[in-house]
């Protein structure tokens, strides 16, 4: 980071005169419950610095609401939005910071020179080039959950996924989603009624010509021109990229973010229109729904008299447990992501707190079939990859695959390599299931769990590489395609099995799921962003009409 040891010194001072180290920027709010602690480190000197908004107090959170939401991601903010405008007074919970945007500020870690800014409490990280960089532990935006045979990457800020995704927003076709769906939820419906209402609210569009044809997006129309070489017609896809964001890089009048492949770790200007920008602050103008960040969720149950009871960590960016509190609510919509909503459930049904829960949950848990490709040796376009996906292609030779133009992340220039991020419908499923030994709850996946996947989409990489006279995999850093993570995970609350056709939880009443857990296993060979949104849109709708 460029901040000069002048500055640190003097910021260092300030916090010590203080003794919170954050009163310069606004500590001292009244209806603040919980300040920020010390300084820790001299890193943490310079992100106080660079986005001191993270460490203003954290306005405390009501002892009892009437709604109590878990998470900011996208189901999580349907579900606020929807009952705010029905008149429910909610408290949403999130574990992470609310992270400022500006047009020249880089609030955010770069993607080329990483540091804590980036990543959830981890001292390394491990991008998609296989190189391992180190970084100092903090609360940022990125959490890689590390089980046996699997890393699952997921959100960790107000906003949750839509900070850190790629902003892809494809529409799954019919066959594929009834696949996975079952009949459990209408495709009809939701092709007529609620993913036109999930794209409205989101805003989003295919990259126009112009920003296709700039610079910074060589690498997308090579990546068109090799997959046509093969056969393939590209489809253009709808992105949440604001254009005209995208537009005032190219000319200068922003800093540059997303030309320069800034996605995994936020866009601060704001060039991704996440939920930030669309569904929670229209949410707060209800005057009815507050957020809370820097609240953990760490259990949850039910007490005698039907209130539902929710352990938290109030947390400083720097991970310091400040207080420990136990909130309640008349109703609990989760929406902690799969992980998280999952983690919660399995731990409450098998510790005894809620004992009724229904034994599929936790079951249904799926990767989306997910797996980085690469190929390399290929030509220069451009001296930068910008971050927005602009085409896809889909293959049903065998197991039906979807190949999505991407960038290459984490590099600071163009080095000829070629990203690509695959979607497989396959039907491998894990489990979660409570440790009770370790009291954690643990996912259960195969180590040759996503083997077909890879089988199917290493065909159709082949067949790219040979057609276009690139190599297949990065010699030394990174295989051709890895499926060792995923940043699509979905399932452990399935529709239709842990919960009705809408969410509403088998075994207890008020209590929901509206999230990626509740999406078995898979969104069709598409990304799922869209689709929860869609059916988060439709199980709200569901549950205000009928009033539970």
């Amino acid at each position: 980071m460029n901040i000069s040891r002048r500055s640190l010194l003097k910021l260092g001072a300030l916090g010590a005169v203080t003794g919170t180290g954050s009163s310069l920027f606004g500590a001292g709010v009244a209806h603040a419950a919980e300040a920020s602690p010390p300084v820790s480190s001299l890193n943490e000197l310079a992100y106080r610095l660079v986005v001191p908004e993270i460490f203003r107090a954290l306005p405390s959170a009501p002892s009892h609401s009437e709604a109590l939401v878990i998470g900011t991601g996208f189901g999580a903010a349907v579900a606020a939005l929807r009952l705010g405008q029905a008149g429910v007074q909610v408290t949403m919970l999130e574990r992470g910071s609310r992270w400022p945007r500006d047009p020249w500020r880089q609030s955010f870690s770069s993607e080329s020179l990483l540091d804590g800014r980036a990543v959830w409490f981890r001292k390394s990280f491990t991008g998609f080039d296989g190189i391992t960089r180190p970084v100092d532990s903090f609360g940022g935006v990125l959490d890689v959950t590390d089980y046996e045979h699997i890393k699952v990457w997921r959100g960790a800020a107000v906003g949750g996924g839509s900070v850190v995704f790629t902003g892809a927003m494809v529409q799954p076709e019919q066959r594929f989603f009834d696949q996975v769906f079952q009949g459990v939820v209408s495709y009809e419906e939701m092709d007529r009624r609620y993913y036109p209402l999930a794209r409205q609210m989101l805003g989003v569009s295919p990259m126009p010509s112009d920003v296709y044809q700039s610079a910074p997006f060589g690498h997308s129309r090579l990546w068109d021109t090799h997959v046509t070489q093969a056969g393939y017609t590209p489809q253009r896809i709808d992105s949440i990229f604001q254009w005209e964001v995208v537009r005032s890089e190219l000319t200068g009048r922003s800093r540059p973010s997303a030309i320069i492949g800034e996605s995994t770790f936020g866009n601060a200007n704001g060039a991704k229109y996440d939920l930030g920008q669309n569904y929670l602050p229209q949410a707060e103008a209800t005057g009815r729904v507050s957020i809370h960040p820097g609240h953990r969720v760490t259990a949850i149950g039910r007490e005698v008299d039907g209130r539902y009871w929710v352990q938290v960590d109030v947390i400083a960016p720097n991970g310091t447990v400040l207080r420990k509190r136990t909130l309640t609510a008349d109703r609990l919509f989760l929406g902690a992501g799969s992980i998280g909503t999952s983690e919660l459930l399995v731990a409450a049904r098998d510790t005894g707190a809620l004992p009724d829960l229904d034994e599929s949950i936790g079951a249904g848990w799926g990767s989306n079939g997910d797996a980085a490709i690469a190929r390399s040796f290929s030509s220069l376009e451009g001296f930068n990859q910008g971050s927005p996906c602009a085409s896809r292609i889909l293959d049903e030779g065998g197991m039906p695959v979807t190949l999505e133009n991407w960038y290459v992340p984490n590099l600071p220039a163009n080095p000829g390599l070629i990203g690509t991020l695959g979607m497989a419908l396959d039907s491998q499923r894990g489990s979660f299931r409570y440790d009770s030994t370790r009291q954690k709850v643990v996912l259960d996946w195969p180590s040759q769990g996503n083997d077909n996947a890879v089988a199917a989409l290493r065909v159709v990489n082949n067949r790219i590489a040979a057609a276009s006279g690139t190599q297949v995999g990065v010699p030394i850093l990174a295989p051709d395609v890895n499926a060792s993570f995923t940043a699509h995970p979905l399932g452990g609350a399935v529709l239709g099995a842990a919960t009705d056709a809408c969410g509403r939880v088998k075994g207890y009443t008020h209590l929901y799921v509206v999230d990626g857990a509740a999406v078995p296993g898979s969104t069709g060979t598409v990304n799922p962003s869209l689709t929860i949104t869609a059916l988060a849109e439709r199980s709200m709708a569901e549950i205000i009409r009928a009033g539970q």
